[in-house]
């Protein structure tokens, strides 16, 4: 049977803005107008509002040939609530606005929005605005999100002192793998369209780079055994890269262990099959979204063995220079190898 196509020229600007947002209902008490006027209001009720804007442009951040829109839509909404929560804020509005040619249909943009709306309701944010129109090169999204923190809940990167203990949520490096997988698969298919894509047993770095999720749980955490970070940064371009964020901007160098960067078995066993160094995939792969963070180090015994958190290092004098101690007790330089999209192909 063959699938419908609705011309997005058949329902215009306003009527493809309101076909694509109908039935949004507001979450957060904060949310006092939503999409339909000329602007969203929003009461903060003494608050200090944090926000944050990300980019996400076709052939640059994503590729649709092994990307479904559905997830794309998702992964757009949860990189920026990232940004929130890294600001130890709790994110309540997004708007969304994005650029989009004739090649893809109003059934296409319904996938987009599935994803986008299943990421509003699981993180419980607004979507309260945005705007369409048309490109002549692919997809582009720009999100938009706005949290909310009281003056002494936010924490910055600059915040760091001497003698702070590094920590990370979560593991590293399973994002970057992910798509290491997904291109060899690309490859594949262009040399052999007929062949079935080989995915089987790398469920975990998929989803990683596909589907990420924002640490939200980690900012609750944090709260219930009231340990409050010194500065904090989410790993989206790679440890070393944040490291260095956190550590040159409060005017400090950063000393991260090797042994002590935390890895997936999966992520470490397709590194090894990739003929990848997997230390460096965690170093500088990125997409992770996981929490970077420094505690001071008499908050250590709160979070000592906990599942959710390892120590990877400490802050140290400026002069003393970035360092990755490497597991044979020798020092290397920590250097920021991350994605950076203004590359030269």
């Amino acid at each position: 049977m063959e699938e419908q196509r609705t011309e997005i020229s058949s329902l215009g600007e306003f009527g493809l803005i309101k076909h694509l947002t109908k039935e949004l209902p507001l979450l957060n008490s904060e949310s006092k107008l939503g999409i339909g006027d000329d602007a969203a209001v929003i009461d903060p009720k003494g608050k200090q509002v944090v926000v944050s804007t990300d980019l996400l442009t076709e052939g640059v951040h994503f590729d649709l040939m092994y990307t479904p829109l559905v997830h794309l839509g998702y992964k757009s909404i949860v990189v920026n609530l990232s940004d929130i929560y890294a600001m130890n804020a709790r994110p309540t509005q997004v708007t969304v606005s994005i650029a989009v040619s004739n090649r893809f249909s109003v059934e296409a943009l319904d996938e987009l929005y599935r994803g986008i709306r299943k990421a509003c309701e699981i993180y419980k944010v607004d979507l309260v605005g945005g705007d369409t129109t048309s490109s002549t090169g692919g997809l582009t999204i720009s999100v938009t999100a706005l949290g909310l923190a009281s003056a002494e809940q936010i924490v910055k990167r600059s915040t760091a002192k001497k003698g702070d203990l590094i920590v990370v949520s979560g593991d590293l490096g399973g994002a970057y793998l992910g798509l290491q997988v997904l291109e060899r698969e690309k490859e594949v298919y262009k040399s052999a369209p007929q062949a079935q894509p080989e995915l089987e047993g790398f469920n975990y770095i998929l989803e990683r780079q596909l589907k990420p999720e924002a640490r939200k749980d980690i900012i609750s955490h944090l709260a219930e055994i009231k340990v409050m970070p010194t500065s904090m940064i989410d790993i989206s371009d790679g440890l070393a890269s944040e490291a260095l964020h956190l550590a040159t901007e409060s005017g400090l160098s950063a000393k991260i262990y090797e042994d002590k960067i935390p890895l997936d078995q999966q992520t470490f066993d397709v590194a090894r099959e990739f003929n990848l160094d997997p230390t460096m995939c965690a170093l500088s792969g990125g997409e992770d979204y996981e929490l970077l963070m420094t505690i001071t180090q008499d908050d250590y015994e709160k979070l000592k063995g906990d599942p959710h958190f390892t120590v990877i290092g400490y802050m140290a004098e400026k002069d003393e220079g970035h360092s990755v101690i490497l597991k044979d007790g020798t020092n290397t330089p920590l250097q920021a190898q991350g994605w950076n999209s203004f590359n030269e192909e």
